[in-house]
This record gives structure tokens, sequence and C-alpha cells, in this order.
């Protein structure tokens, strides 16, 4: 067990070491629509934000996350949305990231 999980550090600090990633830069030739929340749930706390359009790559598609409350991952951080942006390729969606104020 010790020898696989030696096995499976060194991958992964060759991995990192030489640049290599794992996700990719999916496009997509039509933006998938999003449905609005009209109604928001109350905020878990007053620190929360509200994240109203969000997209994740799954099982060969994007489906929307949108619509919940997120807590931020330290005080003074703001939510800087996500976004759709058209390239020649198609679109392509840049999520949504945290960011010092």
């Amino acid at each position: 067990m010790k020898s696989h999980l030696s096995k499976l550090a060194i991958i992964a600090f060759l991995s990192l070491g030489f640049g290599l990633s794992a996700s990719a830069q999916i496009y997509v030739n039509v933006r998938p629509g999003f449905t609005r929340v009209e109604h928001r749930p109350p905020a878990p706390s007053r620190g929360h934000v509200w994240v109203d359009e969000d997209w994740a790559y799954r099982d060969g598609h994007y489906v929307s996350t949108g619509g919940h409350w997120v807590a931020p991952p330290r005080p003074g951080m703001v939510w800087v949305a996500g976004r759709w942006g058209h390239t020649r390729r198609g679109y392509q969606w840049t999520a949504g990231r945290w960011k010092r104020r």
C-alpha cells in the first residue's frame, strides 16, 4: 500500500512539474439556455453571495448549477460571475471565481 501511494505521489509531482493539467477547454456551438431562479431562498447568513448563472461540464454536456448561495472562502473576497465567451471555435464558459476586493 505504501509503495502504491509513493508512486501516486511521484506521478502527481511530475505532472505538476511538467505543467501537465487534467483540465481541458471545452467549446460548444450553441450556448446552453439558462433558467433564471425567480425566487431565491433566504441566505444562510449575511456573508453568503448569490451565484445566479453557473455551469459545469458533466457527462459530455453543460449543466446549469446556478441559483445557489455561496460563502466566501475568506473575509474580503468578492464573487466575479462566470461568463460565456465567443471564439472562432464556439462558445466557452469561463467559471466564476473569488477575488480580493
